[in-house]
């Protein structure tokens, strides 16, 4: 596989001639929140799902030894 010359990252037969530039920015601009978080600790996350729910439990035991966070 041959590389770009000025972008090693990108392979000569990546086609982007028919792509649409900025598609999908405007809902990226409403509302978008990306984390990455470290590799050690993505393998105990299979999906966003798992990361919210674990976040969630989270929360509930900070409001719970903090009542000021329960106010929130």
């Amino acid at each position: 596989m041959k590389t770009m010359h000025n972008d090693p990252d990108m392979l000569e037969e990546y086609d982007f001639s028919k792509g649409v530039r900025g598609k999908y920015s405007k809902r990226y601009e409403e509302g978008a929140n990306v984390v990455v978080i470290d590799s050690d600790i993505a393998e105990f996350f299979p999906d966003h799902d798992s990361v919210n729910d674990t976040l969630r439990s989270l929360v509930a035991i900070m409001k719970k030894r903090n009542p000021k966070l329960a106010e929130q």
